[in-house]
């Protein structure tokens, strides 16, 4: 019985080195973790797509290239996506900020949480989708035709 325990606590261990060693995400080498044609800032990627689409279309060609419309978390990540879709001409574009049930809750296509806040305008029957025409972001019919900034993970990071 001894003989075996010790046994499964061997395997474990060895598991776990090599569960741990394979978990680790590596930096490359030149420091670029997103694809070509996107913006990297810290541990995100942007990009601005020109075509213009409603608000659910913009989502799913997003999810469709790996990530969500851009979520913004704080003031840096916002004067980012602003950049972004400014340096395309593109502004007003679609952010994911939405208010899917049509109440005073607003979501971030991407789970992200709703704790910062840069809304002008009131969400209402009919404006239940935000897009960044300046800086901040104003509720509109999400059946408008867009262009839109979409978020996805960068794909590397330090241990």
């Amino acid at each position: 019985m001894a003989f075996a325990l010790r046994v499964f606590f061997l395997l474990c261990g060895i598991s776990g080195m090599l569960t741990g060693v394979w978990a680790w995400p590596l930096m490359k080498d030149n420091g670029v973790c997103c694809p070509e044609g996107w913006t990297q800032v810290n541990d995100r990627c942007y990009i601005l797509q020109t075509d213009r689409r409603n608000f659910s279309d913009a989502e799913s060609i997003c999810n469709i290239i790996g990530g969500n419309l851009a979520s913004i978390r704080n003031a840096v990540e916002n004067f980012v996506v602003f950049e972004v879709a400014r340096s395309g001409e593109s502004v007003p574009a679609w952010i994911g900020l939405h208010n899917a049930f049509e109440d005073e809750m607003l979501f971030w296509t991407d789970g992200t949480v709703f704790d910062f806040n840069l809304v002008s305008g009131q969400f209402a029957a009919g404006a239940s989708c935000a897009v960044m025409a300046t800086a901040f972001w104003t509720p509109v019919s999400c059946g408008s035709e867009l262009p839109f900034v979409c978020l996805r993970e960068s794909t590397c990071y330090k241990k």
